[in-house]
């Protein structure tokens, strides 16, 4: 009895005094409360789950992941806030959120040295030179609109130049790709046409639209999120407005097509991932993490976001210490790396962090997106942070 009492007492010790396995400290903003929520919740979700799944398979190199999250309500005061407590928490790396914030942490995380993936895509944060710790997994806003710009010049058929009108917030999300918009459309031979401003909280959008009708665009872009885009949809055909409205990556999804009902039927989506349901790999694995009940596009690019940056830790975790700069050094060394479909293969270089150049475009319908075809532009040096 006693050997046995002081081999348990001794197995209790030796348990006690083992230290506890690593963890790997992510810092996660996300907007579940704000202006944005209405996006950012599934993309939180998508992160959430993608890190859940990691740990199932065993972390990341054998080290689990611990996700810190905060919402910081799309207010940069509260991110930077949140920021640093994570910095004081011990975090590797972030996933970050909206463009303000991003953009207003791009020198505190090069100062720690903090690799950052973000869900802004502002064509001037994947050049090195501004953001070195910044990093995103779709192709930037530029970009963006500058693939659907080359499809629709590819596809016109009349012997006059196609006409483009351009409606976005004053926002840094919404002004972030309009220089590029201009210039290529320029450079396309599209005719510019009225220009004008609808904000994220505007309930209303028929005066712009009545100025725009008057120059009757083929083509406008829609530069808002999902609640505006579904306003100036509904407001165009109350109208009667002619042309095809191009909603950027983050004013359509599924919940745009119940917004805006019929007003949404042959309009055009930009993505940079596939929708819930597609034949590919990852799908499987996120089928079985939400119990097959669908998602939001933006659920799978979050899920994708924070499973290429697992892939960049794990790559520094195998050839050594797990810290900002070996992680920074792990992502630029990606080739092609592929996220299990979800997203086209991505790429980052020391001097170029542009993840691709593909842009997927989608035709949208009530009960569908439709994908009409991936635009893959060549990565130019001279469109890098523009």
């Amino acid at each position: 009895m006693r050997r046995a009492l002081i081999g348990v007492l001794t197995a209790m010790v030796l348990f006690i005094a083992a230290p506890a396995l690593a963890q790997i400290k992510i810092g996660v903003l996300s907007d579940l409360s704000g202006p944005t929520s209405d996006v950012g919740r599934p993309y939180a979700d998508g992160i959430r789950h993608c890190i859940e799944y990691l740990n199932k398979q065993g972390g990341i190199a054998g080290q689990p992941i611990e996700m810190l999250q905060v919402d910081y309500a799309y207010n940069v005061q509260q991110a930077i806030a949140a920021y640093n407590r994570f910095k004081s928490q011990g975090i590797v790396a972030l996933q970050g959120w909206g463009t303000a914030d991003t953009e207003a942490l791009v020198r505190f995380v090069a100062r720690d040295q903090i690799p950052t993936f973000s869900a802004s895509y502002s064509g001037h944060l994947a050049d090195p030179k501004n953001g070195p710790y910044n990093f995103f997994v779709a192709a930037d806003y530029s970009t963006q609109g500058r693939a659907v710009l080359q499809y629709l010049k590819d596809n016109w058929t009349e012997e006059r130049a196609p006409k483009l009108g351009l409606l976005y917030p004053n926002h840094p999300y919404g002004l972030a790709p309009i220089p590029a918009i201009k210039s290529f459309a320029a450079e396309l031979g599209f005719e510019l046409m009225a220009e004008d401003n609808v904000g994220l909280g505007d309930m209303d959008a028929t005066t712009q639209l009545l100025r725009m009708q008057r120059q009757a665009p083929d083509y406008i872009w829609v530069g808002g999120t999902i609640s505006s885009t579904a306003v100036i949809l509904k407001d165009a055909q109350r109208i009667g407005m002619q042309g095809k409205f191009i909603t950027n990556i983050w004013g359509s999804d599924e919940q745009l097509l119940k917004l805006a009902g019929p007003a949404v039927n042959g309009h055009l989506g930009l993505h940079t991932s596939v929708v819930y349901g597609a034949d590919v790999p990852g799908m499987k694995v996120i089928e079985e993490m939400t119990g097959g009940r669908p998602q939001m596009i933006h659920y799978v690019r979050g899920f994708a976001s924070m499973y290429v940056m697992a892939e960049a830790i794990r790559v520094a975790a195998e050839k050594g210490r797990v810290t900002g700069p070996s992680i920074q050094d792990a992502a630029r060394s990606l080739r092609d790396f592929d996220p299990m479909g979800l997203t086209p293969p991505i790429s980052f270089y020391p001097d170029d962090h542009r993840p691709n150049m593909s842009v997927y475009i989608y035709q949208l319908f009530e009960d569908r997106m439709e994908l009409l075809t991936e635009q893959t532009l060549e990565r130019k040096p001279e469109w890098l942070g523009h």
